[in-house]
């Protein structure tokens, strides 16, 4: 039995960033590359579709705190909705916010180049969910005050 190249596995947000995902800037539509004469001729700007559900997409540029190499740390993220998706939670430092995603899928395929290849995948949310508080008792007895997706 194959798996077809593009298959998108659906995959819990919590066995995919176990410590959750901080969004760096803001929610932009996903556009086509315009090139200098159609920028010159005033052709209007794209926005993509995904191909598999129709939804146009937007993008989003996230840090994973569980990630140890800093090169893959970041990444954008691609979120497929007719409207643009809000982020529900509040920004922990200016441009910057804990966020948990729904509907989330994975895509996997290799990145790097010539011999440092490495499995990587491409990731899609259908939108945020609000993202919940992981309160574990600390060693003196009181609560941790750390957000999960912190």
């Amino acid at each position: 039995m194959a798996i077809d190249k593009g298959h998108r596995f659906s995959i819990d947000f919590d066995d995919a960033f176990p410590q959750g995902l901080v969004m760096v800037g803001e929610v932009s539509p996903d556009n086509e590359y315009q090139s200098r004469e159609d920028r010159a001729a005033n052709r209007p700007v794209r926005q993509r579709v995904d191909e598999i559900t129709g939804k146009r997409q937007w993008k989003v540029m996230v840090t994973d705190p569980a990630e140890t190499r800093a090169k893959r740390a970041s990444f954008e993220i691609t979120l497929l909705a007719d409207v643009q998706p809000v982020p529900t939670t509040a920004e922990a430092l200016p441009g910057m916010r804990p966020i948990e995603l729904d509907g989330l899928t994975a895509e996997p395929r290799v990145a790097g180049q010539g011999e440092f290849k490495y499995q990587s995948y491409v990731f899609r949310a259908t939108g945020f969910k609000q993202a919940t508080s992981n309160a574990k008792p600390s060693r003196s007895g009181g609560t941790s005050e750390t957000a999960k997706a912190a």
